[in-house]
């Protein structure tokens, strides 16, 4: 087996998050989210994944040949909930400020203003 086909055989086994949506024309139309533009259309959910199927793996081969790096499934990557940022120095010194004032660390007020912004949730 060629170090190609090894290394799409490896991509096809990881779980990549798919969708499956009916459209208003009656078709399905399938994607997989970690591999932009990957998608393709069916007759029913089982066609439109198998289609799926074929559509990924060319995209893969397509992404190697290129020397594209091939995004990882969501669900492989670990998360460690550490970020690191760089603020200006009055931007840094007003949230040292604040978290005095409210009686909570740097990071704890960090956290909670985060949390607090409004975001919105995939559906």
């Amino acid at each position: 087996m060629s170090r190609n086909l090894a290394d799409v055989e490896y991509y096809m086994s990881l779980p990549y998050k798919i969708s499956i949506v009916k459209e208003e024309s009656g078709a399905y139309l399938a994607s997989v989210e970690e591999l932009p533009g990957c998608m393709t259309e069916g007759d029913s959910r089982e066609e439109a994944l198998a289609k799926l199927q074929d559509a990924m793996r060319g995209w893969i081969e397509l992404a190697l040949q290129d020397g594209d790096r091939v995004p990882l499934p969501e669900e492989g990557q670990r998360y460690s909930g550490r970020i690191l940022v760089r603020a200006p120095k009055s931007l840094h010194r007003d949230l040292v400020e604040r978290a005095r004032r409210d009686g909570v660390s740097l990071n704890q007020y960090i956290i909670y203003r985060l949390s607090r912004m409004p975001h919105s949730d995939k559906q």
